[in-house]
């Protein structure tokens, strides 16, 4: 079991680079950012598009740009796994985002995670012009796109709602044939589909999932689908730390835990990763 923690990179805390060096020093496998381009004022959908949520904190619309704080955070780190937690893929450009991936993947030594998701803010995704009900399909047809640009010499594609004509594109991803990828989402039908079809790994929030259940779905999907359950892999994002939790992921089989970091001034992000230290200590291998 391996560990890592996730925070929205700002500028009101610790900088993307000193914080890389501190969980590296910790001895934490991995640090994820997350990603908003922008928050839209009008503010329709709620928080994480879960009815009755608290109002939106004022960081999601401060975030730095994910893969330049992942940059800067791969340059003053050796060994530390460096996550996109999750990217937006529905509302980015997949010629540009496959470019940006194999080149972190590159320049960081091939330590770069590929998180990605569906995404949940309506305003968002729409002045991208991206419709909420074609975000599944999006990603789908992204990620496939990026998979071709990633792996082919002269890269083609042709989905439904995408299409590449014959494209050399360079570099290519360090790790072959690509950084593994894994979707955070919850889980059912139609995701586990997709983790299926593309995906390396699940990583749900586990506030907001039947684990147990869920990880049998999954393997009963998969095998129906042709597909080894166990080359699928298991996280979390927001992990508790608990250690009757960490013992129930033990047992159902997942290997990456990530924690989530107070969202406050340094002194409390410093505290808390201390805490999250002191825990993963009890807890390796």
């Amino acid at each position: 079991m391996n560990f890592g923690v996730s925070v929205f990179p700002t500028a009101a805390i610790i900088r993307p680079d000193d914080l890389a060096k501190d969980v590296e020093n910790r001895g934490f496998a991995s640090l994820w950012f997350p990603e908003h381009s922008h928050i839209p004022t009008s503010r329709a959908t709620p928080w994480g598009g879960r009815e009755g949520a608290p109002p939106l904190p004022k960081y999601y619309a401060e975030t730095f740009d994910q893969f330049v704080a992942l940059t800067a955070a791969a340059a003053s780190t050796t060994t530390l796994r460096l996550g996109a937690g999750i990217s937006l893929v529905a509302q980015r450009d997949p010629i540009w985002l496959a470019k940006q991936v194999a080149s972190i993947d590159v320049l960081s030594g091939g330590r770069f995670e590929f998180g990605i998701g569906y995404g949940w803010n309506k305003e968002e995704m729409a002045q991208h012009g991206v419709r909420y009900g074609d975000r599944r399909a999006l990603l789908r047809e992204k990620v496939l796109m990026m998979k071709e640009l990633w792996t082919a010499e002269v890269a083609v594609f042709k989905g439904e709602l995408l299409e590449l004509e014959p494209t050399w594109a360079w570099p290519k991803p360090l790790q072959r044939p690509h950084p593994p990828i894994s979707l955070g989402s919850a889980g059912g039908p139609r995701t586990f589909a997709d983790i299926i079809e593309f995906c390396d790994t699940w990583m749900p929030i586990p506030s907001r999932t039947d684990l147990a259940t869920k990880v049998a779905e999954l393997r009963k999907q998969s095998e129906a689908s042709g597909r080894d359950p166990d080359s699928i892999g298991l996280g979390v994002f927001g992990a508790r730390p608990k250690d009757e939790f960490i013992d129930l992921l033990r047992e159902l089989g997942f290997e990456t835990v990530i924690f989530s970091l107070r969202q406050d001034e340094p002194e409390a992000v410093n505290t808390s990763l201390d805490e999250y230290t002191a825990f993963i200590q009890r807890h390796r291998d």
